[in-house]
């Protein structure tokens, strides 16, 4: 949707929290989906992949849309750096069940890479980190989560705006950035561009 100054923010993720968090916060931004192929992108740390991911996502939207200077195209990818493992969505419910055997009662470092493009090249990028300690949960948790099949759709295996957040106990940084968009971080790159949040707040009927 266009806001009163005329800008409109495209959300190049299938992500439900980020556009409910999006939403929340004040925007109505449309959504595109990439279709990029995330396994191509190849990276040891855990920051330089997210940011990777984010900006692949950004720039192909972008590369399907017409010129329009009112446009900004937002790209996001989230990973979770646990004991030396960079950990995205897990394959199935047994690689979920394993994860959060390893994690519990342990700590991790939620990554989120943020990408922000215009459609005439410029371009601003970041990424957010939040580290997030997990509670000890029982075998029996751990199973009656992995069965909900919320954590097989999220980067780490858990979310903390679900109803994984049970199972944190609590974070060192921004609380958006863990569910999946830095929303102080996106005020940041936006400045850049030299728009304030405001701008891009939805228009009241």
């Amino acid at each position: 949707m266009q806001t009163d100054h005329g800008l409109r923010l495209i959300l190049a993720s299938a992500s439900p929290a980020r556009l409910a968090l999006l939403r929340a916060a004040g925007f109505d931004p449309a959504v595109q989906v990439s279709g990029v192929d995330e396994s191509v992108v190849e990276a040891t740390n855990a920051s330089e992949l997210c940011l990777a991911l984010a900006r692949m996502k950004a720039r192909a939207v972008a590369s399907t849309l017409e010129s329009d200077p009112d446009v900004l195209v937002l790209g996001c990818d989230s990973v979770l750096a646990f004991d030396g493992a960079i950990l995205g969505k897990p394959a199935n419910a047994a690689e979920a069940v394993r994860r959060w055997c390893a994690m519990r009662g342990r700590s991790g470092v939620l990554h989120t890479g943020h990408h922000l493009t215009d459609l005439g090249g410029k371009q601003a990028e970041e990424v957010g980190t939040t580290v997030v300690h997990f509670a000890d949960v029982s075998d029996a948790e751990i199973e009656a989560y992995v069965a909900t099949r919320e954590p097989l759709h999220v980067a780490g295996a858990f979310t903390i705006d679900g109803l994984g957040g049970s199972f944190v106990e609590r974070i060192e940084g921004d609380h958006s950035n863990v569910v999946g968009l830095s929303l102080p971080l996106l005020r940041r790159l936006l400045l850049t561009f030299g728009i304030t949040v405001p701008a891009l707040w939805k228009t009241k009927n």
